[in-house]
């Protein structure tokens, strides 16, 4: 992995960490079109800097992160179903990551539910996060494990999940965006634990995974701050269409260049 691939993996999960399309899902297929899909490097820096991203979330919303206990109380319940899915099933969760094909299927499949999401859930009558009880916490948290297949987004499945509890589509964004950061946080200390146990690093070889780890989440925490209030305001005013019809084109895309690609390399 270089300097030039960490930066543009790290400007596609600033981007699209919040968006309903999977971060996850396009640096999958960033990676694997660079050739480095399937290092085990690549894979722990594609969890690390989601981190990076979250932490904007941090720093836009601060004082809802100051505001009450019971804030802290909604995002732990909200993350006991991802804590327990992670922990039985994160071999197969790591095979899935190495899969093009099974992003490809994830971005239409979801891009056609985005479609219709807007006309299924358009009566909230939940506006602020302060108005969700645990249960309903809970409930979300259930819809976020969605995203544990790549290409589903974790943003989509928790807002997703969120309008079908009747909280608008702000209320519901931005409660996925809180959701988010104990997640990622425990997904990143537990992937950075288990990368340490697992290699035994020279010393350069292990300054420079820290230093593109360092500059990865950097940039994706830039990039998240103006993304994040960029998507607030469209989808308040624009809906969930848009990103439908970008994850169907998109994934009939990948599906059409995996195909290709194997019938070359058959060929060759």
């Amino acid at each position: 992995m270089n300097i030039i691939q960490v930066i543009v993996l790290a400007i596609i999960e600033g981007i699209t960490e919040f968006l309903p399309v999977s971060s996850t899902g396009h640096m999958v297929i960033a990676s694997s079109l660079m050739g480095i899909s399937t290092q085990d490097f690549v894979k722990l820096f594609e969890i690390v800097i989601q981190l990076g991203a979250i932490l904007a979330v941090v720093v836009l919303y601060f004082k809802r992160f100051v505001r009450s206990v019971d804030f802290y109380v909604k995002l732990v319940i909200g993350i006991i179903p991802a804590v327990i899915l992670g922990v039985l099933f994160k071999k197969k969760i790591d095979v899935l990551l190495e899969s093009p094909l099974v992003v490809a299927i994830a971005f239409v499949v979801g891009g056609v539910i985005l479609l219709f999401v807007d006309d299924w859930f358009n009566k909230p009558t939940i506006d602020d996060e302060r108005e969700i009880n645990h249960l309903t916490a809970f409930k979300i948290g259930v819809f976020q494990c969605l995203a544990m297949v790549p290409g589903v987004s974790r943003s989509a499945a928790s807002i997703v999940g969120g309008m079908s509890q009747k909280l608008s589509r702000k209320a519901a964004a931005e409660f996925s965006f809180f959701l988010a950061v104990p997640t990622m946080f425990g997904a990143t200390v537990k992937d950075l634990w288990d990368f340490h146990k697992a290699n035994t690093l020279a010393p350069e070889v292990l300054h420079d995974d820290i230093k593109y780890l360092a500059i990865g989440s950097a940039i994706a925490f830039v990039v998240a701050l103006f993304a994040i209030k960029s998507f607030i305001t469209f989808l308040q005013t624009k809906g969930f269409k848009l990103f439908g019809y970008y994850r169907i084109l998109a994934g009939i895309a990948i599906i059409i260049l995996y195909f290709t690609t194997n019938a070359l390399h058959q060929a060759a």
